[in-house]
């Protein structure tokens, strides 16, 4: 939410996507995140520029040659996916918050869109020992951020939002809390079944 605070065309795209794709008399839910691709292009590339996880470790079970390096069996390797997922040779642009990079039409061809997903895009880990229940992550922050970018005003004090991260045990975090000002969006029909919910 604090990059697309920070990008105001994208909290603008993404409401014209879900008033288009959902309208506005019921909230956004899992059967209509296949239809919001610019939704789904957005949590990819915040996953991207953030991921929750940004060091993996893994063991190598036999010996082999990487990159004319040999690495002998049992050697504990680290991922860094942080650093994958920015690299400028991988990347145009890789500091941009730019969800356009995950939309098909953005592709140079389909080839590069799968060596893309599987060698430079690892928030959830890869191959055999990814993470299993990287699905339901996107299916429920999916919804999360499409309920709070259809129902919510956002409103920041000063110009921009820090996007400075702090490291924690495992995961990365902001360095700075984030502060914003709620203000529920006058949507006629969505706001009476809301409040009927709530009674």
């Amino acid at each position: 939410m604090a990059e697309i605070m920070n990008n105001s065309y994208i909290l603008e795209r993404l409401r014209e996507e879900i008033e288009s794709v959902v309208g506005n008399t019921r909230l956004v839910q899992e059967t209509d995140l296949p239809n919001l691709l610019y939704l789904q292009a957005t949590i990819k590339e915040g996953l991207r520029l953030h991921p929750l996880v940004p060091l993996v470790l893994r063991t190598v079970q036999e010996g082999c040659t990487i990159g004319g390096f040999y690495v002998p069996k049992k050697t504990t390797l680290v991922v860094n996916g942080y650093a994958i997922m920015r690299d400028p040779d991988n990347w145009e642009d890789p500091l941009e918050f730019k969800p356009e990079r995950f939309l098909d039409s953005s592709r140079s061809s389909q080839k590069d869109a799968i060596k893309e997903e599987v060698l430079n895009y690892i928030p959830f880990g890869s191959g055999r020992r990814g993470c299993p229940g990287a699905n339901l992550a996107y299916v429920s922050v999916g919804t999360s951020i499409g309920v709070m970018v259809q129902c919510f005003d956002w409103k920041i004090k000063g110009d921009k939002i820090n996007m400075n991260e702090a490291p924690g045990k495992i995961s990365l975090t902001m360095a700075h809390p984030l502060k914003c000002t709620l203000v529920p969006r006058t949507l006629i029909p969505l706001a009476s079944s809301l409040h009927m919910s709530n009674s």
